[in-house]
């Protein structure tokens, strides 16, 4: 396994669509291609450990990805509570494992075969947690990558499914879904089956966010990462875009706990991955439709100059005319992902 220590609360609640205000993290955005961008190169300048995972910045008295960070994550005991289908190619079972002590759901997908397989672990976007149900939100993703031959773990995250439940805190700032998917990787590596050096994570809309959250508090925790449409790395472009103008309350209460952006900006981007993408270590490949009337395009072109510049290697991929759903150009995503992960895991 890689070296992992780190976390302590949580990011924020996507329930609908509408325009964004402008972020209060500038970064300078690419102009908007009209057909799918060829990957963009890496990073010019390979960063050093030093420069990665081995320097955490100051810790907060507030929840923040700094406090994440010093976290000594113990995913463990994955428990198979039962078998729900067995298909030509993998067999799939909903299951439990435990984020530092909190019991999270989900569901478990293994290839065929004696293995060791290498593994992801899915990061699933938002779905109104009072009705969803275990291994929603990324069944596509979850049937073509055992297919391909890697064990799959879609986490629920806490407070959805048969998981504990989760504080409004925690299912606003959703730094717990990060805890919750790093541990995934963690209780993954444990099962025989699965090849433990050979690791990764797919995220899609919030969970996107979630993975890059992910990748800056625990560099090393998986070997490569893969982001669809995925929301901002600003933790105040998400606020202003998705719970201002849906669940106000929800805001007012933030800011009556810790202060409006103008009165404590240190906050907000504590809460924003963007700050420390000098951290990871991974290389990333991100999709994103150039349709999308979700998550702007422009958040995905913001988000790749900004891990560029941080050193990052990776690339971004649009679709010219694809949606936030990723209908039409799905099964070309797909195969550009398989085609990454088995490139970097070396499988």
């Amino acid at each position: 396994m890689r070296g992992v220590s780190t976390f302590l609360l949580l990011v924020l609640a996507l329930t609908g669509c509408t325009s964004a205000e402008p972020t209060a993290d500038p970064a300078p955005a690419p102009s908007s291609p009209t057909t799918p961008s060829a990957p963009s190169s890496g990073p010019t300048q390979p960063p050093t450990p030093t420069e990665r995972g081995d320097t955490l910045p100051p810790a907060t008295d507030t929840p923040s990805l700094a406090n994440l960070m010093r976290e000594d994550f113990d995913g463990r005991g994955l428990r198979v509570l039962r078998t729900e289908t067995t298909t030509d190619a993998y067999t799939r079972q909903q299951v439990t494992y435990r984020s530092n002590g909190t019991l999270v759901s989900g569901v478990l997908l293994r290839p065929h075969g004696r293995g060791p397989f290498p593994a992801v672990v899915l990061n699933h976007g938002y779905i109104e947690p009072t009705s969803y149900v275990t291994g929603q939100g990324m069944a596509r993703e979850q049937d073509w990558l055992a297919r391909a031959g890697f064990v799959v773990l879609h986490t629920d995250y806490r407070g959805h499914a048969a998981g504990d439940p989760a504080g409004n805190l925690e299912r606003e700032l959703r730094l717990g879904y990060a805890r919750d998917s790093i541990n995934a990787v963690l209780a993954l590596e444990k099962l025989p089956y699965v090849d433990a050096d050979k690791t990764a994570m797919v995220g899609r809309s919030m969970g996107g966010g979630v993975t890059l959250n992910a990748l800056v508090a625990a560099p090393g925790v998986v070997d490569a990462a893969v982001v669809y449409a995925s929301v901002s790395s600003s933790f105040l472009d998400n606020l202003r875009h998705f719970t201002l103008p849906n669940r106000p309350d929800a805001v007012r209460a933030l800011e009556d706990r810790f202060g409006t952006p103008q009165e404590t900006p240190a906050f907000y981007r504590g809460l924003s991955s963007r700050t420390y993408f000098d951290r990871i270590t991974e290389p990333v490949l991100i999709h994103h439709g150039t349709a999308d009337g979700t998550c702007p395009p422009r958040w995905s072109r913001t988000t790749q100059a900004l891990l560029r510049k941080a050193g990052v290697d990776s690339t971004l991929v649009e679709y010219a005319g694809e949606d936030h759903t990723f209908y039409a150009r799905w099964q070309d995503s797909m195969i550009r992902t398989v085609r990454f992960l088995r490139r970097q895991l070396d499988v």
